[in-house]
């Protein structure tokens, strides 16, 4: 990378973390009780984060890997409810430019960063219990059934679907248009990250294009994908500790800042494990690659979040805590982190260093 490709990512941080510090962090608490507002999206496009990871020839900024992993741990250290809302979207303009597919009219659309996308792709993980079938039709596909969560309902123009076709278990990720028969079934009372605009959403025989067709695998392959991408501890981890510390090392209270200053070294070895065996698993083709240290990184990840957001609600404290406190806000969205992205094999890793 050359010093003028640094100097634009710099910059371009700059703006990202001005935008979190001024408008992000001091509507957290508001967000979280109200909801993503749409003219955050608009922002969120100004700022270049729609297509971020897109090719400069559609308007993108084609950043590097590191340089998208902070913007993910800025965003989601100021305010999680929107880095949930984003995250659906960001890094779809990169995996579409990637592909070197021919180009719709809506991706192109996405890769100019003009609409944001919802995600419905965890219910293959499901299959055979639940799942959205896919059927092949006339150029195109056939897509019907309930996608368990979608975040971001209400502000995104078309989601990215993961489908599974029963006979030979291939599953068919696409990008379809929200429309009449792509219907809420209703908002989900979450009990944390309430304000990312969280639904179920019915397909109702919707007709999918072969052109918005983004791959089509097998089973097997897609749950190897899979695999990698709930394994590791991410960046949204490390912006969430990051606000965490801050907080208690702000804090008055005896031995507050003790505990951040235990653990903020750990947490930074943790965050530098973790990207190294993400980066080192992209390498050898992804999949299974080292899994067990990734996960035992993830779980880490985890207990290192538990243990400080207890801390914070424990210097906060007295006789409540209220509403208008972020200890509690970023309480909950630990709680999130810990069962985000949950197959059989975190879940059992997670469990298994509990029970030791």
């Amino acid at each position: 990378m050359n010093a003028a490709h640094d100097t634009a990512n710099d910059e371009f941080l700059v703006r990202v973390r001005d935008y979190a510090e001024q408008v992000l962090r001091p509507a957290a608490l508001s967000t979280d009780r109200t909801g993503v507002p749409a003219d955050r999206i608009d922002e969120l496009g100004g700022l270049g984060l729609l297509n971020h990871l897109a090719p400069r020839e559609f308007g993108g900024l084609a950043i590097d890997r590191d340089t998208d992993r902070r913007v993910h741990e800025i965003i989601a250290g100021a305010c999680f409810n929107t880095w949930l809302v984003w995250a659906q979207h960001a890094p779809l303009a990169g995996r579409i430019a990637a592909a070197g597919a021919p180009v719709s009219a809506l991706t192109a659309r996405i890769l100019r960063g003009e609409l944001l996308l919802g995600a419905g792709v965890s219910d293959v993980r499901r299959f055979p219990d639940h799942y959205v079938v896919a059927r092949k039709a006339a150029n195109g596909w056939i897509f019907d059934g309930t996608l368990s969560w979608v975040s971001g309902w209400g502000l995104n123009s078309a989601l990215t679907v993961a489908a599974v076709e029963p006979d030979t278990e291939t599953v068919v990720t696409a990008l379809v248009p929200v429309g009449e028969r792509t219907r809420s079934t209703g908002a989900l009372e979450l009990g944390a990250v309430a304000g990312s605009r969280t639904v179920r959403v019915h397909l109702d025989e919707v007709l999918v294009s072969d052109e918005n067709v983004l791959t089509t695998q097998s089973l097997d392959q897609a749950r190897i994908a899979d695999t990698g991408t709930a394994s590791d501890a991410r960046a949204h981890h490390f912006g969430l500790a990051e606000t965490i510390l801050t907080e208690l090392e702000r804090s008055t209270v005896p031995l507050a800042a003790d505990v951040a200053a235990t653990w903020r070294p750990r947490v930074a070895e943790i965050r530098s494990t973790a990207y190294a065996l993400a980066d080192e698993a992209t390498a050898a083709g992804g999949g299974p690659h080292r899994l067990d240290q990734r996960l035992a990184t993830k779980v880490a990840s985890g207990e290192a979040l538990s243990a400080i957001s207890r801390a914070l609600l424990i210097a906060r404290s007295g006789r409540g805590l209220s509403g208008d406190d972020t200890a509690q806000l970023h309480a909950r969205s630990v709680l999130f982190v810990l069962v985000q992205g949950q197959t059989t094999d975190v879940r059992r890793a997670q469990l298994a260093a509990l029970a030791r």
